[in-house]
């Protein structure tokens, strides 16, 4: 990897708190996001293989991290068949051996190492002691995750976002929908480019390929690499085969509300079947439901989740889709692009201090927010997607309803579109180019 391939990941602060509080760390999100690199890097920088030069480039970029004290984590795979077979035999034994401190990688291979791991935090408890790394969300896994509840700090990380990408502070578009409201200015719209970020999409080793060709059989390899090998671990599967059908169906549903019956209609198995292989894809972080948003003063709401795909390069090169082909499919861009802005705004609230949490809305006359976002202390915003170029005061009808029922916990309402001129629509409405979700200027 080289130094025009490397981008700021705006967590590490997040990481740098975490193992100042807590005993154990968990970093986990989707494989080849960047977990162990971002751990390798805050915290045991001499598993590195960049050399001295880009470890200081490096830590210039990225200096509100780890402290220096903090960086000599000893670093174990449980990729390492020996490693993981020795750790599966005898847990309490592993455990009781480690270092002071240690970086753990694909823990989701031994779960047994979780109680053991308890133990040993109960009978020592000093913050920093482990770093997880997991490909997995063991946190849907009840009986792993209830075992350190209490001495677990999770630190999510997804794959890039365009803020890293464009190296742009990563909490303007947050910090101006909940504070001060948008400059108002014109830009250039994106266009073409904003199809082919939608299309390249955010794992770092698939933006390493020079072509989108290239790049979309990264994507079809990592599916591939991730239902053969993760789910084998995970579940005992009658029907391999049915889950990479299962995700390029739920691809073709992305931005659309959750049905696990259209779903399961192409397949020879029971609707429950289908419901727990969905869950492995969910559990693998390659699909995510996004629960409805609900409100005691207003009736008639939608209460189906909606559903999203991990990443919009992913969900690109699983429907075949390219560059060309979604300029022509304006419904499946208008679904991708909702997509893209969702993950964009989950990824950058990943690293603000505020917990924030997401839904969509809907009422059943059809009238919609494509994304609620709802902070620690009750405010509420809400983004609507559009991939068109224009804006009209009819695309506010869901947020002017959004902020009818939250009254004075409503901090602003936004549709984001590919034009040029950022403009109010009202009282803390604005219509903002999409571009300014990452761009600072």
């Amino acid at each position: 990897m080289s130094k025009s391939h490397f981008y700021p990941r705006y967590i590490e602060r997040r990481l740098a708190e975490a193992l100042e509080d807590s005993p154990v760390v968990l970093i986990h999100g989707p494989r080849q996001c960047g977990k162990t690199t971002l751990a390798q890097f805050a915290c045991a920088p001499n598993y590195l293989k960049w050399g001295d030069d880009f470890l200081r480039w490096g830590e210039d970029r990225m200096s509100w991290g780890v402290s220096q004290q903090q960086r000599d984590y000893k670093y174990i795979t449980f990729d390492d068949v020996v490693v993981r077979d020795g750790a599966q035999a005898d847990p309490m034994g592993f455990v009781a051996d480690l270092p002071e401190r240690v970086i753990l990688d694909e823990i989701q291979r031994v779960p047994n190492l979780f109680s053991a791991i308890k133990l040993e935090v109960d009978r020592r408890r000093r913050p920093g002691r482990f770093i997880l790394v997991g490909s997995t969300n063991v946190l849907l896994i009840p009986e792993l995750s209830d075992s350190l509840a209490g001495r677990i700090q999770v630190v999510p990380l997804h794959p890039l976002a365009q803020s890293e990408l464009a190296v742009q502070s990563g909490t303007v578009f947050l910090d101006a929908l909940f504070g001060h409201g948008f400059e108002i200015r014109q830009t250039e719209r994106l266009g073409k480019q904003l199809i082919e970020r939608i299309v390249a999409g955010g794992f770092p080793a698939a933006l390493t390929r020079p072509t989108s060709l290239r790049q979309a059989n990264w994507y079809r390899d990592y599916v591939q690499a991730q239902l053969q090998r993760d789910v084998r671990d995970m579940a005992r599967i009658r029907m391999l085969d049915v889950l990479p059908r299962l995700l390029s169906a739920a691809a073709s549903q992305t931005a659309r509300l959750f049905n696990l019956t259209d779903l399961a209609s192409p397949f020879q198995l029971s609707r429950p079947t289908i419901g727990d292989y969905f869950e492995l894809l969910e559990r693998l972080f390659l699909l995510k439901r996004l629960p409805p948003w609900h409100s005691n003063r207003l009736s008639r709401l939608v209460k189906t989740s909606k559903l999203h795909v991990g990443d919009s390069g992913l969900a690109s090169a699983v429907l075949g889709a390219n560059t060309a082909s979604l300029a022509a499919d304006r419904a499946l861009l208008g679904q991708l692009l909702e997509t893209f802005v969702f993950q964009e705004l989950l990824r950058q609230a990943s690293w603000q201090d505020a917990p924030t949490s997401f839904f969509h809305f809907r009422d059943k006359d059809g009238v919609k927010v494509d994304v609620v976002i709802e902070r620690e202390g009750g405010a509420v915003a809400g983004v609507e997607v559009k991939a068109a170029a224009t804006v009209t005061p009819a695309d506010f009808r869901g947020l002017r309803k959004l902020a009818r029922a939250v009254g004075k916990r409503f901090a602003g309402g936004v549709v984001l579109y590919d034009g040029e001129a950022c403009t109010r629509f009202g009282e803390g409405l604005y219509a903002v180019p999409v571009r300014r979700l990452w761009e600072a200027r």
